[in-house]
């Protein structure tokens, strides 16, 4: 064995591990250069919240370090989660408390469990309460929840997938070969020009009156000598010196926007998603299909255009008013049909009329004006409106015992000294119509109205 093999599997301090090299720093990019901005993933590493580049608690920040991809899609994902389901505030907030910063040991609960309440314990609270309960109010809903856990395992796949691509395969052999070979020698840098020995100017008395008027020599590419481009005269200097025309490096070309071509793509798929169920699914449904196929295209897009390297604002600001709209279309009652009709029922006996009328988006009129309810009798029936207006007549000598729910609208009874329309949200009104003074006995019409969205009215019949 030779001294130097000797000296390679001795027990001394190998090369990088001596008193002076320290410890691998953390800021090491995954180019192996210690400028670089962006930190190695360690596979090692625990999940921590990033307090250098937080929004609100550090956590999609942390999660981008943890798994090497850009902080602005695990914004957008959770976001969109928070607003379909609350699973995305229910993570964050847990997220929030359970997970210290990367510079401390304590968490958000320890600090709550020792009586430390500051405005970030509360904030984390706040968004797994709020979480909760939106996933709570969303259970009923099974295409909103299935969005949501399709969506969060995408997200848990390309999180695994980027953090496995970022991880190098270790090879100790090629490591120490690499540790044990010197230096690569570089060449010398390459001057502007090289000095020649035979067009040194020849003159006795030393002086330097112009060029030497030799133009040939030994052949050298290597050499770039200024004489042989240089203006020879007998009385004067250089003339003029021509210099070889440098190229200008191209300049690097950025990666392209792609806003507008997912916000077109977007536009299709939420017409095609839409227009798919128009004709046999209620509009609440159809609403959600159209937004949700135009989410996951802006989803797409902005996942496709972070790896690129660019993430516009606007596709950020379409993503969540997207997640909104597809929120507020949950809201829609199933019993609001896309057909808009006009309709009207008219009993002429008490046999007639039906214990229920149903009418999913239009007009409907109910006139029971001919219907004569005996004296002591009670005959009770029910109108639901998804979106639109009813107007019921009822007899002019029953008595009218009224129940009317308006989600979003009006209500008119007899009696109102207005006719104006004043539309509000939860409307409701419980009353007793007694027939006017002078009009024969009669029985009494139990009559349940309930409007999704629109107008509820209610009249007598003229004597």
């Amino acid at each position: 064995m030779t001294d130097h093999q000797h000296a390679a599997s001795g027990p001394g301090p190998r090369p990088g591990s001596g008193p002076g090299a320290g410890p691998p720093r953390a800021g090491v990019g995954k180019e192996g250069t210690a400028g670089a901005p962006a930190e190695a993933v360690d596979p090692g590493r625990h999940f921590r919240r990033d307090r250098r580049h937080q929004m609100f608690g550090g956590v999609c920040s942390g999660l981008a370090r943890q798994y090497d991809m850009d902080p602005v899609i695990f914004r957008i994902t959770l976001a969109v989660l928070s607003a379909t389901g609350g699973i995305g505030l229910i993570f964050y907030g847990f997220a929030w408390l359970f997970v210290p910063y990367d510079d401390e040991d304590e968490n958000q609960v320890r600090r709550l469990l020792t009586g430390r309440v500051d405005g970030h314990t509360l904030a984390a609270v706040l968004f797994a309460l709020v979480g909760c309960g939106v996933f709570l109010s969303m259970l009923s809903n099974d295409g909103v929840l299935s969005f949501a856990v399709i969506l969060s395992l995408l997200l848990a796949g390309a999180a695994y997938w980027s953090r496995r691509r970022g991880t190098p395969n270790p090879d100790p052999i090629a490591a120490q070969a690499a540790a044990d070979a010197p230096p690569e020698p570089q060449a010398p840098p390459v001057p502007a020009a090289y000095p020649s020995w035979w067009r040194e100017p020849i003159v006795k008395d030393g002086t330097y009156v112009g060029g030497t008027g030799y133009l040939w020599g030994p052949e050298d590419s290597r050499d770039l000598d200024i004489a042989t481009a240089v203006g020879v005269r007998s009385g004067g200097g250089v003339k003029d010196v021509w210099r070889p025309p440098q190229a200008r490096p191209p300049k690097p070309r950025g990666p392209r926007g792609i806003g507008g071509r997912v916000f077109l793509f977007a536009l299709v798929a939420a017409g095609l998603g839409t227009g798919l169920t128009w004709e046999t699914q209620p509009l609440g449904t159809s609403l959600q299909t159209g937004l949700a196929c135009a989410l996951g295209v802006i989803g797409l897009g902005i996942a496709v255009s972070a790896f690129l390297g660019r993430t516009g604002a606007g596709s950020v600001v379409l993503a969540l008013l997207t997640a909104g709209l597809l929120a507020g279309s949950t809201a829609v009652p199933d019993d609001i049909g896309t057909d808009w009709t006009r309709t009207g029922w008219q009993p002429a006996s008490v046999a007639q009329i039906r214990p229920v009328y149903d009418l999913g988006a239009g007009e409907g009129k109910l006139d029971l004006s001919a219907v004569r309810v005996p004296a002591g009798d009670t005959v009770s029936t029910q109108v639901e409106v998804g979106l639109g207006r009813i107007h019921v007549i009822v007899p002019q000598d029953v008595t009218v015992r009224l129940h009317v729910e308006v989600g979003l609208g009006d209500i008119q009874v007899p009696g109102d000294g207005r006719k104006d329309v004043d539309v509000a949200p939860g409307k409701y009104k419980e009353m007793t119509l007694e027939p006017p003074a002078g009009a024969a006995k009669a029985g009494t019409l139990r009559l349940d109205l309930r409007v999704g969205a629109g107008q509820a009215e209610v009249s007598r019949a003229a004597s």
